[in-house]
């Protein structure tokens, strides 16, 4: 049986140690004491901050002693507290936990003649500084968005929410990278359920490495094959903070800058954060042109289709006759015209994304002109067909958060238009509907405020009220604290008695 702790001989707790790490980024510094003592730093090279722990650890230790006159040790870790300027500092004795620490950026010092090893927080992790998330832009309102680290970012959650209710508890996950996994709630305002919940789902996960949220979301998911999300995502402090505040449970990924929160209404899409930094008329009325946008990308293509191939006296009769003469030399017929349309925006939006910006601009040219602009000229394609699929791409990028699950159900409604036709579009909506009324992410509907329907919660919706009637939280989320707002009360009259 190995050795699991650390022994009174120092050259064989650094055996020890690098048996247990033997990677060749495990680096040790040696160094003696004022009165002999061997001592020796081990830690992770690139994620320590050598000269902090040169000046104010070792430097300050090789000109103390260790021993007494009799030649027994001092308490060592009392010493080391009181010299040393890093502020945490614990003892450590079982060889798993000093790996672990080592591998989390800390140092581990070792003293010749004593059994334990001190542990200390000099990390210097690589990180990015704390910029506009590109996924969520904001005209008005905060800036600052999450980063890939998990210390950071609740720092961040925790200067907007200055209350001793709001409590973080951290999980390790996975079985090689011992991701750690913070669940964010307040308390005495989330319901206690979900947050057992999630705690439990978390804890059951058995992998070995989670490289962002998206991995604990998909163990998070009721409908594992499902093309709506169940989970709240934002790369922003300021609204993952109000949805704290609202009763939902959030969750943080170490070396992830998505957060998730839970549960997770359909609505939410449609809300953005500016919305709560504007009037709430203009909120309102934006709103309900993303809720429009949405319908007419996933559903335009597939009524021009079906209208070209079963209902063509839908059209105006003018508009017949343009679309008529624009069709009539096209080889293709109008599904696979309108497929092979569909199918160059995927992969122009697919390019776009994955290719080098300075790249970018000379692609967007390539598209428009050559592939489009070429291909009506030749009569391979038609212009209303562009026009439709362009303009759909375009009003599915109002709703950012939806773009891919809209994606998926353009193709299945254009599959469905072209096959069945105007009938088949009612009814796979109808199937769309029923599936959307049945679904819930930990009791929560989907589909609320409207099924069920919620009168109190209709304020927050397409239509977004003033922040003095939204004085109670939404009641679907079934929070512990209603009240959200509490206003001054009115008096009487103007003034008192003479």
């Amino acid at each position: 049986m190995g050795v699991t702790t650390l022994r009174e001989n120092l050259q064989k707790n650094i055996a020890a140690v690098k048996q247990l790490l033997p990677s060749e980024d495990i680096l040790t510094y040696e160094f003696e004491t004022a009165d002999g003592v061997s001592c020796a730093f081990v830690y992770v090279d690139g994620v320590v901050d050598k000269q902090l722990l040169g000046e104010l650890v070792a430097k300050p230790l090789s000109n103390m002693n260790l021993q007494n006159e009799g030649g027994r040790y001092k308490n060592t870790l009392e010493l080391i507290q009181n010299l040393v300027l890093p502020t945490e500092l614990k003892e450590q004795k079982k060889l798993e936990d000093i790996g672990k620490e080592i591998l989390n950026g800390n140092s581990l010092l070792l003293v010749d003649g004593y059994p334990s090893g001190v542990i200390v927080d000099a990390k210097s992790l690589p990180m990015r500084t704390i910029t506009e998330p590109p996924t969520d832009v904001a005209v008005r309102g905060p800036r600052e968005g999450f980063i890939e680290d998990i210390k950071t970012n609740m720092s961040l959650v925790r200067k907007r929410l200055k209350t001793p209710a709001l409590r973080f508890e951290t999980l390790r996950v996975g079985k090689q990278s011992d991701t750690a996994v913070a669940i964010c709630w307040l308390e005495g305002t989330a319901n206690a359920d979900v947050k057992a919940e999630v705690k439990q789902k978390i804890q059951e996960i058995q992998i070995d490495s989670v490289p962002d949220s998206s991995y604990i979301a998909a163990f998070l998911t009721p409908r594992k094959h499902g093309i709506f999300h169940s989970l709240g995502k934002t790369e922003k402090p300021d609204v993952f903070a109000a949805k704290l505040s609202e009763g939902r449970v959030g969750i943080l990924v170490d070396g992830s800058p998505i957060a998730l929160t839970a549960p997770f209404l359909l609505m939410e899409d449609l809300q953005s954060g500016e919305d709560y930094f504007i009037t709430p008329f203009i909120a309102t009325i934006f709103r309900f042109l993303r809720l429009v946008a949405v319908f007419v990308a996933i559903l335009l293509p597939a009524l021009y289709l079906s209208a070209q191939i079963f209902k063509l006296h839908l059209f105006p009769l003018s508009l017949t006759l343009t679309i008529a003469s624009s069709v009539r030399d096209i080889p293709l017929s109008p599904n696979l015209e309108m497929f092979v349309v569909l199918f160059l925006l995927e992969v122009l939006k697919e390019a776009s994304i994955r290719m080098p910006k300075y790249v970018g601009m000379s692609l967007s040219v390539v598209g428009a002109l050559v592939l489009g602009e070429t291909a009506v000229s030749a009569g391979f394609l038609s212009t209303p067909a562009i026009i439709i699929v362009a303009f759909s791409g375009i009003c599915m990028y109002t709703v950012p958060e939806f773009v891919e699950t809209g994606s998926v159900l353009r193709w299945i409604f254009l599959i469905v238009a072209g096959s069945i036709g105007p009938f088949g579009i009612v009814l796979l909506g109808a199937f769309l509907l029923y599936y959307l009324v049945t679904a819930d992410a930990f009791g929560t509907p989907v589909l609320a405020p409207f099924s069920p329907l919620i009168i109190h919660d209709l304020r927050d919706t397409v239509a977004k009220y003033d922040i003095l009637r939204l004085k109670e939280r939404p009641e679907v989320l079934r929070t512990n604290n209603r009240t959200r707002i509490r206003l001054p009360r009115k008096t009487s009259g103007q003034g008192g008695r003479s």
